[in-house]
Parts: C-alpha cells; structure tokens; sequence
C-alpha cells in the first residue's frame, strides 16, 4: 500500500537515512549492545548529519524540518532492529519540552547543542515507590533566593549516563492537589549534588544507557525552571500525545521488520523436503501478521498528519500505543519460532526484536493506563 504521506523529498530523506544505518550503525551495533552504551561520538555524527532534532527551527541551528522525517528515522530504526540507538527520545520526546515551553535565553543556551549531539537530553519522571502515578513524585526543589535546591532519586532514566541535560519533573510546593504542585527543570549533569547511579542492566535495549539518578541537594538556578511553576504535570500531560505516538511508530516498524526477516527465511529454510515458507502453518500465520501490520499502517497514516495539525488525539494515541505495542511483541514471538533454535542466538536480529519488544507495553504509560484513558474518552 502506497504511502501518502510522504513527499519526494522524506523519501530522498529514507533513503539517506537507510543507507547511513547500514554503512556506520549496523556494523558496530553489537559492539556498542556488549558495552551497554551507545558511543558519543555517534551522537557527534548524528548531529552532524541532521539526525538528530530534525524539526527544530533553523535560528537554533536545526533544518526546520516538518515531523515526518522524526516518523521515518524512528521506522528506520526500528525496522533494522536498532532500538537501542534513543535518538527518537531525545528528539521528539524530550527536546520539544524545551522548545515548547523554554523562553528564548534558555533555548539559546541550550537548544544549539542538543541539535548537535553535544548535550544528549534525559527526562526524570519515574521515582522508585511511584510508577504511572506521576502526581505522587517526591523529589522537591526548595527555593531558596535565586536557586532550587533538588533532593530525591529518579530511576530508569533513559540516556541516564551520558546525558548532559535533564528535564527533571519536581515538587516545588504542597498542594491540595497533588498535580500542582509539580514543576519543571532542566538540570545540567555537571552540577554539584546531581549524581548518575548504576548503568541497569535489562533484559533488552542493550545498547541504551538506563541509569538511577539521584539529586543530593542540588543547586539549580531559578533561570532553569521550565515555563511557570506548578505546570509541570499540565506539561507532562500535554507532551505525552507525541510520546505515545513515537511509541506506536516504532512498535509498527519493528513488527515490519520483523516480517520482512521471517519472509526472507521462510523462503529459504528447509525441512521435510521443501521451504517452510510452503507449509500452510507458515502461510496462513504469516498472511495473519501482515495483515495486522497492514492495519497499523494505516491507522498511523491516518493519525500522524493529524498529529502534526495539532488535533486532540488522547483516545486515538493510547489506542495505538497499547495496540500496536501487544502486536509488536506478537510478530516477534511469532517470527521467532520460524527461526527456531536460530531465532534464539543472538546473533540473529529477529532475536533483539523480541526482547526489545517488551518494554514498549511498559515505558510511556503502562498499556494497562491507555486502556483507562480510552475508557475515559468513551464517558464510562
């Protein structure tokens, strides 16, 4: 099926993208999975290619780009199994906290480099008592003169070892309600009191730095508070659309990808005299997952020029997250067993398709919490 949505110039784009994936990614993609880490210096590169923060404003350094090249890096990505390359959370999950609530001093001191890949972005939301209940956070920020001073522990920080920058989510007052008294700062990592915890180890993604990060009071100057005092949560909510959108995106992708591997294979793997890909088992099912994958597809088309007009989509996003992230996981699985033993080494990219597929039911709100938002949006 045809994809509308994209102009000559996004396919130009893919093109270029796919091609530097497989020439300067691909190849070192183990090495950088065995380490733990993604290497600076490919964040570096990224900058200097234009990979990363595609859409920001071109007097800020960025290409000015609309959110269809964000929505093509993050399905190369996935589809080549490189999900733990989180250049997508940094670009269009965290920078456009900056870029939309940041006054012009801060976006002028800190925007510049996040384009270039000198300053990687991480966001501090979850706390280890509190999971999806981000109204319950403890972490306070005192003001005291001109500066905050932060106590607390965040965890599962993504980019949490190298990041330079962090948006931190921080009580800064008592409330009656819990949600106002939550705010925004922008933490630099080199302030004393701010200290990077262990590297976690996970059962997927093991190319992403997941860190614990804990704030030992921290003082952080009142200029780093991100738009008004007490809108934090108001914030948080508002971003989450495109959070959970780039979610859905990448689970489509990889599910893809998963595919187009298990096709190539079925093709080839023989047993009982002929390829496994002639058994009506293998047919029917891999007929079942294309056409799932072929209803993704066109539920994103739909959704993301949408997006991108500025529509109110909570009910149609939770949708895609939580749907399309159960199916992702459910290609993988599935393909898998195509492969059999193979399918469990990992050497075979089908491989950290699945185990990278777990967590997306879990990180931007639990599937379980799109449900209940859905539900919400129904009046029940």
């Amino acid at each position: 099926m045809k994809r509308v949505i994209f102009k000559t110039e996004h396919k130009i784009f893919r093109a270029s993208f796919r091609k530097y994936l497989k020439d300067k990614l691909i190849p070192h993609y183990d090495q950088w999975e065995a380490a733990g880490v993604l290497p600076k210096e490919v964040w570096l590169e990224a900058g200097k290619h234009g990979w990363l923060c595609p859409t920001a404003e071109e007097k800020h350094g960025g290409a000015g780009g609309d959110f269809l090249y964000s929505v093509i890096i993050i399905e190369e990505l996935y589809y080549h199994s490189l999900q733990g390359v989180f250049w997508p959370t940094h670009s269009d999950i965290i920078y456009p906290y900056i870029e939309k609530y940041a006054i012009e001093e801060q976006k002028e001191r800190w925007l510049p480099k996040c384009i270039t890949g000198e300053s990687i972005l991480a966001i501090a939301m979850t706390e280890p008592a509190v999971g999806s209940d981000l109204a319950q956070l403890s972490t306070t920020a005192v003001r005291n003169g001109d500066q905050y001073i932060v106590n607390g522990s965040k965890t599962f920080l993504s980019n949490g070892q190298l990041a330079d920058l962090c948006v931190a989510a921080v009580r800064t007052s008592d409330t009656e309600r819990p949600h106002d008294g939550i705010s925004l700062l922008v933490i630099e990592s080199d302030r004393e009191g701010y200290r990077k915890g262990r590297k976690l180890e996970k059962i997927g993604l093991h190319a992403q730095d997941t860190s614990e990060l804990f704030f030992d009071n921290c003082r952080v100057p009142a200029s780093n508070l991100l738009g008004a005092e007490g809108s934090g949560f108001k914030y948080l909510m508002q971003n989450l659309q495109q959070e959970r959108l780039v979610i859905a995106i990448g689970a489509f992708a990889s599910a893809k990808g998963a595919l187009d591997l298990t096709l190539e294979h079925v093709k080839e793997r023989r047993a009982f005299g002929k390829t496994i890909g002639q058994f009506q088992n293998t047919r029917f099912s891999l007929a079942e997952i294309a056409t799932k994958i072929q209803l993704a597809q066109s539920f994103l088309d739909d959704l993301i020029p949408r997006h991108m007009a500025g529509e109110d989509l909570v009910k149609e996003v939770s949708m895609a997250k939580y749907w399309m992230t159960d199916m992702q996981f459910e290609v993988a699985d599935r393909c898998l067993q195509f492969f059999g033993g193979y399918g469990y080494m990992k050497e075979y990219p089908i491989s950290r398709h699945f185990v990278d597929a777990r967590v997306q039911r879990i990180y931007g709100g639990a599937n379980e919490i799109m449900k209940e938002l859905i539900a919400r949006r129904l009046n029940i």
